[in-house]
């Protein structure tokens, strides 16, 4: 089994989450492999970026989810642990990176990205994080 560690970004702007579509037509969360010695939070930053071309600012932990899977390319099966980070979007303005096979993406209310988003686990970190980034911002107002 190949364990690979990654991270990435819950990314929202005021009451939307940033979700992607990728070539297997799955909604998904940006999100991509550790290198290099990168720590996680610079990894999930330039990912966001490079999938989406967001400016985002990481305001919390989000938490880590994990997934296996078959590589048919390596022919063994593989375990993805991922690091999450709660991010804010400095605005609206993205470009879904089709190079890197996404097909389409975007911000939306929090209820229909929940609905649209393919893996359960990923309805359940945007649904946990956005009561955390409120809470957050909730706090913030208050300072």
């Amino acid at each position: 089994m190949l364990f690979r560690n990654c991270a990435g970004g819950v990314v929202f702007k005021d009451q939307k989450v940033f979700i992607l579509k990728n070539e297997k037509d799955e909604w998904v969360l940006p999100k991509g492999r550790i290198r290099n010695g990168e720590l996680a939070a610079e990894t999930a930053v330039k990912r966001v970026n490079e999938e989406t071309d967001l400016t985002v600012e990481i305001v919390s932990t989000a938490g880590e989810t994990n997934y296996e899977f078959y590589s048919f390319s390596r022919q063994r099966p593989v375990t993805n642990e991922i690091i999450w980070y709660l991010m804010e979007a400095k605005d609206e303005e993205f470009e879904v990176n089709k190079e890197e096979g996404f097909k389409d993406g975007g911000f939306y209310d929090i209820e229909k990205a929940i609905e649209m988003i393919t893996y359960s686990q990923d309805k359940s970190l945007v649904s946990l994080s956005y009561k955390k980034y409120l809470a957050i911002k909730k706090d913030l107002e208050i300072a």
